[in-house]
């Protein structure tokens, strides 16, 4: 699992301070409760005997970096290397690629020209079946490119539209509004899933734990699986959370106000499995 620390994506409290109110933060983050916010989910990690790993500080990177979900794409034949929706953020997946290399990791391809996608957008529903969505941060150029580089690994790539939701300003992902918990679970917002995207959700058999209107701000669908249905979902959404327990969820709750609530990124966001064990 990689994962960024505030001391690494924040810097400094001079760097917050310059980047904050650019990046749409909706107020400056202090670094030193995000560091304890943080290391809970370290320990969470820990507990469920996820390996980490950790991106390094990059003057390339701004606060949004802590989100390490986003630059990247990972198959079983190694990374797809995205070019970030959000100009802001468009030096992520380089230096995300940089630490793969580090690591030992392959890159399996890498997006070009005009293409943009952003992991938040990009959900696996099986090993053969990636779903897309086409908004504001991903374009048909990049679903376009992301199936001709998955072609070959016989990854079908399913697209289907955001709707405009609070405008280009502000991050709706695909991931905004669906988390999958299990091969047949996911929480979900019901009044932002393509009908489409439902339906075929329903098809698969995938039973849906939808979340209460008053918990989507606090990102209620916004669930980090880090094993089947042993979950991380952020404090303050005590609706949702009894809702997976019902669903027979094991769920961390993790405080989120500097490291999720501010920049708008969940424990999806925070994390980018790497690996993860087939489980019969």
């Amino acid at each position: 699992m990689v994962v960024k620390r505030p001391p690494e994506a924040f810097i400094s409290v001079e760097k917050i301070e310059r980047e904050w109110q650019r990046l749409g933060f909706t107020a400056p983050p202090d670094l030193k409760k995000a560091e304890e916010e943080f290391s809970q989910l370290e320990e969470i990690l820990r507990q469920e005997g996820a390996e980490i790993l950790y991106l390094p500080a990059d003057e390339r990177t701004t606060l949004d970096s802590i989100y390490t979900h986003d630059p990247v794409l990972i198959t079983e034949a190694g990374a797809i290397i995205l070019q970030m929706g959000k100009k802001e953020r468009a030096g992520e997946p380089e230096a995300f690629e940089d630490a793969l290399k580090s690591w030992g990791l392959p890159t399996f391809g890498r997006l070009s020209g005009k293409a943009t996608a952003e992991g938040g957008d990009l959900l696996w529903l099986d090993e053969k079946t990636l779903v897309t969505g086409r908004g504001f941060r991903t374009n048909q150029e990049g679903i376009d490119q992301l199936q001709e580089i998955l072609q070959p690994l016989g990854v079908k790539v399913l697209a289907y539209d955001l709707p405009y939701w609070a405008g280009p300003g502000e991050v709706l992902h695909l991931m905004s509004f669906i988390s999958l918990l299990d091969v047949d679970l996911a929480v979900v917002y019901k009044r932002l899933l393509p009908v489409a995207f439902y339906k075929l959700l329903l098809e698969r058999g995938i039973e849906l734990i939808d979340i209460p209107e008053e918990e989507f701000p606090t990102q209620g669908c916004n669930v980090l699986a880090i094993s089947p249905r042993r979950v991380v979902i952020l404090r303050g959404n005590p609706v949702t959370a009894k809702r997976l327990r019902q669903a027979g969820c094991f769920v961390y709750e993790l405080p989120g106000e500097e490291i999720a609530f501010k920049g708008s990124g969940g424990p999806t966001c925070l994390t980018r499995p790497l690996l993860r064990e087939k489980v019969s």
